[in-house]
């Protein structure tokens, strides 16, 4: 039996495929972004006052995920810090990622880790929302200087605490004397500003700008580029970045998930003992990639829609089709389990066609004639999933 230690010494005397496996991570920031010029162009003449220390124009960029509206923006404000560093402008970038727990899922929790930002540290709960503005007032507007602060998921930010808050931020300009703070705002839903209450629309006068989504050739021509930096020369077998390119393109142009997909490939063959990523491997890390998407898209779901999908996973082995009231019935008793407030059948019907739009069902509606319009159900994922799904869902609403 093969010792646990000796596994490791073998691991490290073995050559990897991978050259610099964090070029293929997110955080990964490349020295030019191609096919995204025009748009970094745009965003870069919006915000090029913060330069000569003037409050540029509130900015919101738009785009489904992985047409590079994160790295675009990132790397713009990389150049702008580079620049102001040289030529010792008064210029800070703040970037958050308003997905995160206990960074915004409260307006105590975001104002605190902007307090963080600039140095200081507050207890993360116990003052008052009031002093906790007060403390972040300060420490902006000890000197001149300009601040972008850029909210990536803006739209996850205002959907757990409300747009009262962008109309808090907007408004602080008001109450400084030395510096001033420009918004820009990343998100995944074309369609966010026209959901914000007219009060807070009118205070942020934004700018936008729309990403589109890359082409397969794009995402291809990508891929190669990464490829070459991450990987041993000739430890990619030929079709493996065609098909990977292939499977992004189909997925709305996500050129994020693509770099994912080679990522994992390379991890499973790696394991498998391979030295060259096949295309086996590749519809291997397509399972696991697939499955891990389901999971994050789920867990960052609100409790009312999750009590509804696992009301799905009850009925599921019990009937391979089943209907709208069906799974109503059982969604209420989970909400008495739970204690959450039950929502209309209506409500519900609209949590069944986002699930199938995220591909976890497929909800077919049919008519019942005089009984009205039903949605037919069935799942479409995986055994492994659904079972990991369970777990996710018995773990978040405490049924465990």
């Amino acid at each position: 039996m093969l010792k646990i230690g000796s596994f490791f010494e073998n691991y490290l005397k073995s050559d990897s495929l991978f050259k610099e496996k964090s070029v293929l991570l997110s955080t990964y920031l490349p020295q030019e972004v191609v096919y995204r010029e025009e748009q970094i162009q745009e965003a870069a003449n919006i915000l090029a006052p913060a330069l000569r220390i003037e409050k540029p124009s509130n900015l919101f960029i738009y785009g489904k995920t992985g047409t590079g509206k994160t790295l675009s923006m990132k790397f713009i404000l990389h150049s702008m810090e580079e620049i102001a560093q040289k030529n010792t402008i008064p210029f800070k970038a703040i970037y958050l990622n308003c997905k995160l727990k206990r960074v915004a899922d409260t307006e105590y929790r975001l104002i605190a880790q902007l307090v963080k930002e600039f140095g200081k540290e507050i207890p993360p709960t116990g003052l008052p929302t009031d002093e906790v503005y007060n403390i972040f007032y300060g420490l902006l507007d000890q000197n001149k200087q300009v601040v972008l602060l850029v909210l990536d998921e803006i739209d996850h930010l205002t959907r757990k605490i409300g747009d009262e808050i962008l109309y808090n931020l907007t408004r602080i300009n008001s109450e400084l004397k030395n510096s001033q703070i420009g918004l820009i705002g990343i998100s995944n839903n074309l369609t966010f500003a026209e959901h914000l209450d007219p009060r807070v629309r009118s205070s942020l006068s934004e700018e936008e700008i729309i990403f589109p989504p890359y082409n397969a050739l794009q995402i291809q021509d990508i891929l190669k580029k990464r490829a070459v930096q991450a990987f041993q020369e000739g430890a990619i077998q030929a079709g493996v970045i065609e098909k990977c390119s292939a499977y992004a393109a189909r997925e709305h142009g996500d050129v994020r998930r693509a770099i994912d997909l080679l990522r994992v490939a390379g991890e499973v063959a790696e394991r498998s003992g391979s030295t060259t990523i096949n295309l086996s491997h590749l519809d291997e890390a397509e399972r696991k990639v697939e499955a891990d998407k389901i999971i994050d898209a789920v867990t960052n779901q609100p409790k009312q829609f999750q009590c509804v999908l696992y009301a799905i996973l009850l009925i599921a082995p019990k009937n391979k089709n089943f209907f709208t009231g069906e799974i109503y019935e059982v969604y209420q008793t989970i909400c008495k389990q739970t204690r959450f407030n039950v929502l209309t059948q209506r409500r519900i019907s609209d949590t069944l066609a986002e699930l199938d739009m995220l591909g976890i069902i497929n909800a077919k509606i049919i008519s019942k004639g005089r009984y009205g319009r039903t949605r037919e159900v069935a799942l479409s994922c995986d055994q492994n999933i659904i079972i990991k799904l369970k777990e996710v869902l018995e773990k978040s609403l405490q049924l465990s």
